[in-house]
């Protein structure tokens, strides 16, 4: 159980800890105290008692995003169900509210929310008590509509209509900013990044408490993450640079450990981007500590992921001495991101792993132990990323297997440069001249460094490598201005020429 705290007037303080003792270790657990000494700092769970029950925003993600009456008339199983909802003993809770069904009904709606039990949004009423009630029924369909497990697809295309509704009827900024943070989560999800981008704006300017601008910030970071491509906007950057600090800074300050580790994970990425190389291992690194002391496996596993990928690329620019650690945060990534549960990021983790098995260096007869592997691991990556499904990561995969194949040591029953060329050519069939220029060039030269290596069984067989090597590096002139791409070019163009004198 999370703790949480009642806050309350000194004169009901007694009675209320009277029917907390009173349940079987509930005091161990819920604090009652007094509403004058309450803390500024609401990283714990709390609720109010004064003219009635009152739950705050919860900015902290601790619950379901439902809103409950204000106030909840207050008496011993009202209270009773609502603490024991928010602590996740949905049995007692139910129990607790059994003569309260108003009370028993939304309780039951949180916890299929949370759950993933199946729910049906209700019929809008015909009119509503108050204004707030207005907003409440608009904010909660449209919470059980976005997070709920609906019995009928059908309100789906209802969805943000609920959400304006809710945003435009809310009863202060505060309400306004929450349901804003979760119609622009819904945005953000659906790659709407300008329409959210927008709303998060609008919501930062209004009059909202500390947690709530903290919460929109980082809601507004990670729009810009999606928004960051190649190349790289500097400004954005910087914008995504400063806002995330600004959120790790205050959630830190909060102890709110898994939250900070997501943000170091994600600065560990910026860091990368930008080639700040140590300082994104650092990040990474301090993520990981924090995320070991937490039984979070899930997001351990994506912050090995993320450093297996930082390694990775520091040992594809020049540093091979990273080649073994990224192999080993990647095979304790491969604990979570298994075949069955995460395909995608199992195949791209069996990509990289078939290049560093290649690379790794080792003794001469081990060679071949990791070569086995290697090829093992490419054929998993490619098992999923299929030429029909993934063209792109297909090609990237192809060109990468056949430079690994140049890399194996000789094979007794086959060649492995002829071997190479046959990937090389499926990557050209789809990074064409149209789609992805540079990208060809540089399969193209991979083609080329291996085509000198392959023997052919005849003459024919050499004529027609040698005008398919001709076309090719004649081709890189016209796919990029890049002069160290078209100097190599050259220079095979003028092998060529000589061997054709020969010939």
């Amino acid at each position: 159980m999370n703790s949480f705290s009642i806050y309350t007037e000194e004169k009901k303080i007694t009675g209320i800890q009277q029917i907390i003792d009173a349940q079987f270790r509930l005091n161990e657990v819920v604090s009652v105290i007094d509403l004058n000494d309450i803390q500024t700092d609401s990283s714990a769970q709390y609720l109010f008692v004064a003219d009635g029950i009152r739950l705050p925003v919860d900015w902290n993600n601790e619950f379901p995003p439902y809103l409950f009456a204000l106030p909840i008339s207050y008496n011993t199983h009202n209270l009773l169900a609502v603490l024991y909802a928010r602590l996740n003993n949905y049995e007692l809770a139910y129990s607790s509210c059994s003569t309260n069904q108003l009370l028993l009904q939304e309780i039951d709606r949180v916890n299929c929310i949370q759950n993933g039990i199946e729910i049906t949004p209700s019929q809008e009423p015909e009119y509503f008590e108050s204004e707030f009630e207005q907003y409440r029924f608009m904010h909660n369909q449209a919470i059980t509509i976005h997070y709920g497990n609906l019995t009928t697809s059908g309100w789906y295309q209802q969805l943000d209509r609920f959400y304006e509704a809710a945003f435009q009827a809310a009863a202060n900024d505060e309400y306004k900013a929450f349901t804003g943070k979760h119609r622009a989560t819904y945005l953000l999800d659906n790659d709407e990044l300008n329409a959210a981008e927008a709303l998060l704006e609008s919501c930062i300017s209004l009059s909202i408490s500390e947690d709530a601008q903290h919460e929109i910030m980082s809601l507004q970071y990670a729009v810009w993450m999606k928004k960051l491509v190649v190349p790289y906007d500097i400004i954005l950057l910087e914008k995504v640079k400063n806002t995330l600090w600004r959120v790790l800074k205050y959630q830190e300050n909060k102890q709110n450990h898994a939250q900070s580790a997501l943000l170091l994970i994600d600065a560990s990425h910026i860091a990368n981007i930008t080639d700040s190389f140590a300082e994104s291992l650092g990040y990474i690194t301090k993520a990981i500590n924090m995320l070991d002391t937490l039984d979070l496996p899930e997001l351990l596993a994506s912050a090995h992921y993320r450093k297996g990928t930082l390694l990775y690329t520091w040992s594809q620019n020049g540093n091979p001495q990273f080649l073994k650690p990224a192999m080993e945060s990647y095979q304790r990534a491969l604990k979570v991101f298994t075949k069955e549960q995460a395909p995608d990021t199992f195949a791209e983790i069996q990509h990289h792993l078939g290049v560093i098995y290649s690379e790794i260096p080792d003794e001469v007869r081990k060679k071949s132990i990791w070569a086995a592997v290697s090829i093992s691991s490419f054929n998993e990556a490619l098992s999923y990323f299929t030429q029909e499904s993934n063209p792109y990561e297909y090609a990237r995969i192809c060109n990468n297997f056949a430079n690994a194949l140049t890399k194996y040591p000789d094979a007794k029953l086959s060649d492995n440069y002829a071997k190479a060329l046959s990937f090389y050519r499926d990557a050209l069939e789809i990074r064409t001249a149209d789609s992805f220029p540079a990208e060809r060039a540089l399969t193209i030269l991979n083609f080329l460094e291996a085509a000198w290596q392959v023997s052919q069984p005849n003459e024919f067989a050499e004529q027609s490598l040698f005008m398919e090597m001709t076309q090719l590096a004649d081709e890189v002139e016209r796919l990029v201005q890049d002069e160290f791409l078209r100097n190599q070019a050259s220079k095979h163009l003028f092998r060529l020429e000589e061997l054709r004198l020969v010939l």
